[in-house]
């Protein structure tokens, strides 16, 4: 009668432990941390969807889908570069884990916010020149990145140009001369515009949708041969507006990124910004493991592209030499 009893008590107990083990196993799921990863950009997720995509991609390829073991936290300045510093605050306040800054003034405005929460920045300019790394190898603190801008495409751009329009004289450059990339820039093709007798005229597209509308005006009223733009997170943010402009000017126009020539722009040459972003999930991925910015050294340019809008050339009337179009990585047709 005893054994009978104990027999059952085991079995009661038994019984019970095991409809107790998928609550218990519920709760650890539950108590689980699933990363936060704040989303820092100068535009919005249709100015930004090849970047988006990328990062996404390069975060899927590493095992993280948002909502489901991840949550990315989307602030989005919609073009205006004034409200980043309210935003990388925003992503500071909801505990993120990591912040994915894009370009140089992302990474500016993620770091004046937080000295502490990681960033990874993609697309950008030169870190170092910025002040916001030590070294390239050796970034310190909580910041690292992957470069986009080469400063030394620009003056490929010039030549590119002057290669298919070889009796260009006058060229206007669109800039920002407030962000260091396009000072870099411009700096390093000074020297191929004076070898090459082109007259250039400097506009100041001044970070603002005013001073970029005036800069356009001010173009269209110009006579001019061609046009370059140098690289710039205002301007890469409303490349639609300066490629629409450029297509009414009928004026021959090349970029530093891809997106603009997918917008309509004619054509462009430089680092891929999208790669950027793909890369940058790596690096999301390892400090989530526990590696820090720090350590993580900054990555340059791996992959340059030309890239040509052959719809856009016969819609202003510019005739490209085919051997021109057999050395682009794509066509645009």
């Amino acid at each position: 009668m005893t054994i009978h009893i104990r027999r059952r008590e085991f079995i009661i107990t038994l019984g019970s432990m095991t409809a107790a083990w998928p609550l218990a196993a519920r709760a650890q799921q539950s108590t689980t941390k699933v990363p936060r990863i704040g989303w820092l950009v100068t535009g919005s997720p249709t100015t930004y969807r090849f970047s988006l995509t990328a990062f996404v991609d390069g975060l899927k390829a590493l095992g993280y889908v948002d909502g489901r073991n991840c949550r990315i936290e989307y602030r989005w300045a919609e073009g205006n570069i004034a409200r980043l510093p309210d935003l990388a605050n925003e992503l500071i306040q909801q505990n993120v884990d990591v912040i994915l800054a894009g370009g140089s003034v992302g990474a500016e405005a993620a770091k004046r916010a937080t000295s502490v929460v990681p960033i990874v920045n993609a697309g950008a300019g030169d870190l170092v020149e910025m002040g916001l790394v030590g070294s390239l190898a050796h970034p310190g603190g909580n910041l690292t990145g992957f470069v986009a801008n080469a400063p030394e495409t620009a003056a490929k751009r010039f030549q590119l140009m002057k290669e298919i329009k070889p009796q260009a004289e006058r060229a206007a450059v669109l800039w920002n001369p407030k962000n260091s990339a396009s000072r870099l820039e411009w700096n390093a093709a000074k020297e191929f515009v004076a070898k090459d007798d082109i007259v250039v005229s400097l506009y100041d597209a001044r970070n603002t949708v005013e001073g970029l509308n005036n800069a356009l005006a001010e173009i269209s009223q110009s006579a001019l041969d061609m046009l370059i733009v140098l690289n710039d997170p205002f301007m890469f943010t409303y490349r639609k507006v300066i490629v629409a402009a450029a297509g009414r000017f009928r004026l021959p126009s090349i970029y530093g990124f891809r997106e603009f020539v997918d917008d309509g722009g004619l054509i462009s040459y430089g680092g891929s910004i999208t790669d950027t972003y793909r890369r940058a999930a790596a690096y999301v991925d390892r400090i989530l493991k526990g590696e820090k910015p720090a350590d993580l050294p900054v990555q340059l340019p791996t992959k340059f592209e030309l890239i040509v809008n052959i719809k856009t050339a016969k819609a202003i009337g510019f005739a490209i030499p085919d051997s021109f179009l057999l050395r682009a990585d794509e066509v645009i047709e």
